[in-house]
């Protein structure tokens, strides 16, 4: 299970934003698509990423981020992972780390997934119990989310 690729429980072809985004589109897309984490893109190549938590740190008001662009908040120095490499090798970082989410890129730096916290555990527990035992209205509608 943990000796399975990544590319195997990975979002492939996330959504994605360009560094000129502003924070509006990035708060947009976080609450319209129920996500925390926005890869950040330009010509197919990853140069960052943005999150939930980086706008809540901020410690802006809405208006405010029409007028901040991506480019002055993601994060640059990132962990990424291949579509190659180990389940067990990603859970292992997101535990190391602290972080929740890991762009999957391939030796050219082209973003073709994203891997996080929730997809593991997603994964380990459909690995373990095929069908939702408790919750089943619940975990069925997100299973048929991703």
């Amino acid at each position: 299970m943990m000796n399975d690729q990544i590319r195997n429980i990975m979002t492939a072809s996330p959504v994605t934003v360009s560094p000129e985004s502003t924070l509006t589109d990035v708060a947009t897309i976080f609450r319209e698509r129920r996500i925390h984490h926005l890869p950040v893109v330009k010509e197919n190549k990853l140069v960052g990423l943005v999150t939930t938590y980086d706008l809540w740190k901020l410690d802006k008001t809405k208006d405010a981020y029409k007028r901040i662009y991506v480019k002055e908040v993601m994060n640059t120095n990132i962990c990424k992972i291949s579509p190659i490499d180990k389940v067990g090798t990603a859970a292992e970082l997101l535990m190391d780390r602290r972080f929740h989410a890991l762009p999957v890129v391939n030796l050219r730096g082209e973003l073709k997934g994203i891997v996080t916290s929730f997809d593991i555990m997603r994964y380990t527990l459909n690995r373990e119990y095929p069908t939702p035992i408790l919750y089943k209205e619940v975990l069925g509608g997100i299973r048929a989310m991703s």
